[in-house]
């Protein structure tokens, strides 16, 4: 009898345990994606075509073979069961946000015949790792160790079944992707990422520079295999293994999310929940549209808008901005990024707002303030990522374009930027809303005691 293969964030045929399994146990498989209607609603301007053109690209990988990928709109807890009513057994890889369990609980409550569920979203599955006295990691370098020594484990290859042609609804009709869709062009930005990966370790805080993977969108859509990303890659040189220590900061977020899934609407460490935010709605509507008079800050929000995407040391700057300078509830920044982000991933979004909220796994980092300026001086120098998305102030030197409101107006004029018109004024202090920030950390710190 036939086996279904529901896809979800696992879109590629090679390293994935699902199709693997199916292929193997059965002559004939169906090979499912279902277009949720909740997650399809939220996908947004760019996640949405960026979705179609990778479900494309698997239908035409299924297509050569004769199959196709039957996709169907609907409730998985409908769509699902209905899907298999004929079928011997249903596959599919785990995934481990809140949203996503209880879509599986339902759509597996459903089922009449059997689920397999295996794991393809990472490297090594939530509870693979546990503490000397076998309990979750919360801390990241003991977490980090244990997760090197685990063996790096890629599944068998697919079986020869044969795949059902039916496509179902289809793909729907969306704009032109930023990236090439699919498993073969994933492995295309692999292939070009491990021509500079030992560049990594000394070029990827550098926003100026192309010296990160960009692998981000194609992990959170799984056209490439996590683990096998880790063994392509390797830690061979000090580049190499900066790159796999993010990838394990990858699965330490989707453990933590695992064991703490009440951490997406609140802090993991309680007591940060009392903070009194300001959340000022013309402040969050100027970080948002990349219009705080801080260059760097509206660099990253204006690449985020246009491109879906932002650096990584931009990112982590932007989120300090809001939450420490602007005293905003890092849930609101969390939900802006997950809305705009290709790669907007649960965990590591509501991980890493966390970090940089002070509310998370770190030990005592709620005086960790990021200062813009100095940030902007030491990772862009030259300003040549500011310039790239804040062009009106392309014309100021590499010195002057981290703080514009420095200079007088004369080398403003000269420069042709004239502020308040051109570009506005810082909207805060830095040095007085850090002080203002650790203050209300140390507030709810202390009313929490």
């Amino acid at each position: 009898m036939t086996g279904v293969v529901w896809f979800r964030r696992d879109l590629r045929l090679s390293d994935n345990p699902a199709w693997s399994a199916a292929t193997r146990n059965h002559d004939q498989v169906r090979a499912l994606f279902v277009l949720d209607p909740r997650l399809w609603r939220t996908a947004g301007s760019h996640r949405g075509p960026q979705l179609a053109a990778h479900l494309r690209a698997l239908d035409d990988q299924l297509a050569v073979g004769g199959g196709r990928l039957r996709v169907v709109a609907g409730p998985p807890e409908v769509v699902v069961p209905a899907e298999a009513a004929d079928a011997a057994a249903v596959y599919w890889n785990a995934d481990y946000t809140p949203y996503a369990r209880r879509r599986d609980a339902l759509a597996g409550d459903s089922l009449g015949v059997p689920v397999h569920q295996l794991d393809g979203s990472v490297v090594h599955p939530p509870g693979s790792l546990v503490t000397g006295a076998g309990r979750p990691f919360r801390v990241f370098t003991p977490f980090y160790r244990r997760w090197r020594e685990l063996p790096l484990e890629l599944g068998p290859g697919p079986g020869r079944a044969a795949v059902d042609s039916d496509p179902g609804d289809g793909v729907p009709a969306t704009p032109p992707p930023l990236l090439a869709g699919g498993e073969v062009a994933a492995q295309r930005r692999l292939e070009m990422f491990l021509d500079r990966v030992d560049r990594y370790s000394d070029d990827r805080d550098r926003p100026d520079l192309d010296g990160t993977s960009r692998l981000s969108v194609d992990l959170k859509f799984g056209t490439l295999s996590p683990a096998a990303v880790v063994a392509a890659v390797g830690d061979a040189t000090p580049g190499r293994e900066a790159f796999t220590r993010q990838l394990a900061w990858r699965d330490f977020y989707t453990e933590v999310l695992a064991n703490h899934p009440e951490t997406v609407r609140g802090a993991l460490r309680p007591e940060y929940d009392a903070i009194a935010w300001q959340n000022d709605p013309e402040s969050l509507a100027a970080w948002q549209d990349g219009l705080t008079g801080y260059p760097i800050i509206d660099a990253g929000m204006r690449q985020l808008a246009r491109e879906g995407w932002m650096h990584g040391r931009v990112r982590m700057l932007a989120a300090s901005f809001l939450v420490k300078d602007l005293l905003i509830d890092w849930r609101l920044g969390e939900r802006h990024f997950r809305r705009l982000l290709l790669d907007g991933d649960v965990a590591q979004n509501v991980g890493n707002w966390q970090w940089v909220a002070g509310t998370g796994t770190d030990a005592a980092p709620y005086f960790r303030v990021f200062n813009p300026v100095t940030q902007s001086l030491k990772f862009d120098p030259a300003g040549d990522y500011i310039r790239r998305y804040v062009p009106e102030l392309a014309g100021l030197s590499d010195q002057a374009i981290h703080a514009p409101w420095e200079l007088g107006p004369l080398e403003l004029a000269a420069a042709r930027v004239t502020l308040g018109v051109d570009y506005p004024y810082p909207i805060v202090d830095h040095a007085e809303a850090r002080r203002h920030a650790i203050a209300a950390y140390e507030k709810a710190r202390g009313d929490a005691t």
